[in-house]
């Protein structure tokens, strides 16, 4: 709560009749409404800042001559267990690229430990040095044809929403739940009216689409044409172009951010890991490829700030302007957005931020209850008399997966994998100790040769996913994950060749992001030397279990058509 005496002084500061906090001298502010340049002086106090005009004075002064100060950068939608650290490690790793502002659904450790994950998250939320705000998990689980961890109901949902990090309802994933008035989702959009409502809608068009707008959902991350998101524009959705390390949709829609949408458009990376963060960047990277593109500069940053802030109502920050948050990304570069300091909440990002935060104690280390599996385990029987199988297609950097046929040799063990034809096995293994089901089936475009890659990162339920092309290398990779408490396993010849530790519920790692970095590397090699030519193979095995994604998915209850939302006789 600001006091009196905090906002008599921001008043007097912004006036230069006492000194700021800290002034930002001579440094290039974009305005991103008007797109112009002014060289001039930044005064902060406290969390905000007070003055924009030249010969301010300060306690701290932080040369800005030949940089260019933005707003802070605002990732609209995320999972930050997909970044696989703690949002402690998420928020060292991520704020020094000028993202000041993240908005998460903490879905992924909801699914496995229920509101216990959501507190988990909201304690780190009031610690972090960024601003991390978050939506209240909308579809826990998913589908009621998968398995998960817990389950979420409005009851459930309610005691976190006066919380000052709640903006809302989070991504409203079961849309045939929305279309068919399921009275659970039904009591969720109606508790959610007076509030923001995020949406998951793809490929949802027509008729489909405005029944789904007509519940008060007001935004979309997951369009991946320009086809989609211009028809979701018209009919009032904001758009959220993504761009994280599996779902790559920002080369698709960079044409629709322009001088006329850039105020209902925003950034978002869904699901990112700290190698793709290390080698690429987060928003910064999704900034200067879209400005690279052509795209207007000044409204590339707006949507990246003021657009994001206004669509998700975080009505203080997005401008660099007397009475604004003050959450300024410092550039070296306006068009290659190479961030060289932060402002945060008024503060200098520096190490010592950081390491003055309360630790929050870790939750789920016990979560991993999968019962241990044999080569067997992974048996696939067919029907007698028929060969031909569906087999789900798979596409880089596309969650979306494609429905395929192949015609397998059957032994006593079932049908075979095909490797000539790049057809291999996969199977979802129940790891939350409930049933101990095992859904099997057959997947295409990973490129196996030899071997395995096991995953607990399963969206949304979160059970373990295996790929592989042989069973024995499967239940190889499975039990080592099992051990460890779940993570990342690649098996080749018997042998686990990598593997990366997830104890935080089977999702994140108690490591610096840099030590995940560097394994997450050596993963990569792992795979790469069974013949796996996708670049990110293990969020990319991570969603073949999302039932909510067309066309066909695999749960640990059986292979599951997403169009038809039922399962694959």
């Amino acid at each position: 709560m600001l006091s009196s005496q905090s906002l008599t002084r921001m008043i007097l500061a912004g006036q230069g009749k006492t000194p700021a906090d800290i002034v930002i001298r001579n440094v290039s502010l974009l305005d991103v409404i008007t797109g112009a340049i002014t060289v001039t002086d930044i005064a902060i106090v406290e969390d905000r800042i007070v003055g924009t005009h030249q010969n301010y004075e300060g306690k701290t002064i932080i040369d800005g001559t030949g940089r260019f100060a933005v707003p802070g950068f605002i990732d609209t939608h995320l999972h930050i267990e997909s970044s696989l650290v703690t949002p402690f490690e998420f928020d060292r790793c991520v704020l020094p690229h000028g993202v000041t502002t993240v908005i998460c659904d903490p879905h992924e450790i909801a699914n496995v430990l229920g509101a216990e994950g959501i507190r988990y998250f909201l304690d780190c939320a009031e610690q972090t040095v960024m601003d991390v705000r978050v939506n209240l998990s909308s579809c826990v689980p998913a589908t009621a044809f998968e398995t998960s961890g817990a389950a979420l109901e409005i009851d459930d949902l309610e005691p976190f929403r006066s919380h000052n990090k709640v903006i809302g309802l989070a991504e409203v994933m079961n849309f045939p739940g929305v279309l068919n008035s399921d009275p659970g989702i039904i009591a969720k959009l109606l508790a959610f009216q007076d509030g923001h409502i995020d949406g998951h809608a793809p490929l949802l068009r027509g008729e489909a689409l405005n029944g789904y707008l007509a519940a008060g959902i007001r935004t979309d991350h997951e369009a991946t044409t320009a086809a989609e998101a211009r028809e979701k524009l018209a009919k009032g959705m904001a758009i959220l172009i993504r761009e994280g390390s599996v779902s790559k949709d920002l080369t698709a829609l960079a044409e629709i951010l322009d001088e006329n949408t850039s105020s209902f458009v925003a950034l978002c990376t869904d699901d990112r890991n700290p190698l793709d963060i290390a080698e690429e960047g987060h928003l910064d990277s999704s900034i200067r490829r879209l400005i690279a593109m052509g795209r207007p500069l000044h409204h590339v940053y707006r949507a990246a700030s003021h657009s994001a802030a206004r669509i998700f109502g975080l009505k203080d920050r997005g401008l660099l302007a007397p009475g604004w948050r003050a959450d300024i990304a410092l550039l070296d570069s306006l068009e290659g957005c190479f961030v060289s300091d932060v402002i945060s909440g008024g503060r200098l990002v520096v190490a010592e931020l950081f390491a003055a935060r309360i630790p929050v104690a870790p939750v789920g280390l016990t979560s991993m209850k999968a019962t241990p599996v044999t080569a067997k385990s992974f048996d696939t029987p067919a029907k007698p008399g028929r060969n031909e199988t569906p087999v789900i297609g798979v596409k880089p950097g596309l969650i979306l997966t494609f429905r395929e046929s192949a015609t397998l040799e059957q032994t006593e063990s079932g049908l075979q994998p095909d490797l000539n034809a790049d057809v291999i096995k996969v199977a979802v293994v129940e790891r939350h100790g409930l049933n101990g089901n095992i859904g099997r089936s057959f997947v295409k475009g990973f490129g196996l040769k030899t071997g395995a890659i096991a995953s607990s990162v399963g969206h949304d339920s979160h059970n373990i996913t295996v790929i592989g092309a042989n069973d024995a290398d499967m239940a190889v990779a499975v039990n080592r994950l099992i051990e460890l408490g779940g993570g990342f396993a690649v098996a080749q010849d018997g042998t686990i060749t990598a593997e990366l530790a997830l104890p935080l519920a089977g999702l994140m790692s108690l490591e610096p992001f840099e030590t995940v970095a560097h394994k997450l590397h050596h993963l990569r090699d792992a795979a790469n030397a069974l013949g796996c030519v996708l670049p990110e193979p293990f969020l990319q095995v991570a969603f073949l279990a999302l039932p909510v994604i067309p066309h066909l998915k695999m749960t640990d209850r059986g292979l599951f058509d997403v169009d038809k939302f039922d399962f694959v006789d």
